[in-house]
């Protein structure tokens, strides 16, 4: 049986990990509806800023956001005097990260699915005087709807599994960042914690294939009906 203290990482994971969602929600959608338009001027810089997270070591990422989000960041020093907020060393940062680590992924999966609607059905729009609004509202977003779900699953899988930039920008604080991830490196560092390794490791794969399942069959089911059937 998990202790109380698994309980309460699982669950600080858990809302981490949704937060982290529900922030790069916006973002995603906005990257993907851009990259998902024919060539203009910027597009390849604009893809790689949005895969940067990948190609970084994560650690990199997490120092970036310690040197833009913490107390005497640009960004960081910015937000806590004017509206409290502080990222470095708290949970909330801990969203950030997350989100940060699992934007790719979440842009992929709605890019593909705004790339996969066919043109024909945008120029029906466009003569039935469709304006961009409304052509988004009614068009684009529903079409898309299963490849965001299954974006969402993928960066909740992600998010839930975050440790390099996690770590570097929040640390391993019990009770305020200490997630799944870190938690298993805690204990692995201590005597007689292959237990405990071994309790939240199972925990982990059961929401990560959970969440991986959920959006194959948001895939799955997107070109279901696209297919006419």
């Amino acid at each position: 049986m998990p202790t109380a203290d698994e309980i309460t990482i699982l669950l600080l994971s858990l809302r981490i990990a949704a937060l982290a969602v529900v922030v790069a929600l916006p973002f995603a959608l906005l990257a993907a509806m851009a990259l998902a338009r024919p060539y203009f001027r910027g597009k390849l810089l604009l893809d790689t800023f949005v895969h940067l997270p990948l190609l970084l070591p994560p650690v990199l990422t997490g120092y970036v956001l310690l040197v833009l989000f913490g107390r005497q960041g640009a960004i960081g020093q910015w937000l806590e005097s004017w509206f409290g907020l502080t990222f470095a060393f708290r949970w909330t940062g801990a969203v950030i990260a997350a989100a940060v680590m699992a934007f790719p992924l979440f842009v992929r999966a709605i890019r593909l699915s705004i790339e996969a609607i066919p043109h024909e059905i945008h120029e029906m729009a466009l003569s039935l005087g469709a304006g961009p609004w409304t052509r988004f509202r009614r068009v684009v977003l529903p079409l898309s709807l299963p490849g965001i779900a299954a974006g969402m699953a993928l960066a909740f899988a992600k998010a839930l599994g975050e440790f390099g930039a996690t770590i570097t920008f929040v640390s391993n604080i019990p009770g305020e960042t200490r997630t799944l991830a870190l938690a298993m490196h805690s204990l692995m560092q201590v005597p007689e914690g292959e237990a405990g390794i071994g309790r939240l490791a199972i925990v982990s794969v059961v929401l990560a294939v959970g969440a991986l399942l959920v959006s194959e069959w948001m895939v799955r089911r997107s070109t279901f009906r696209r297919s006419g059937h």
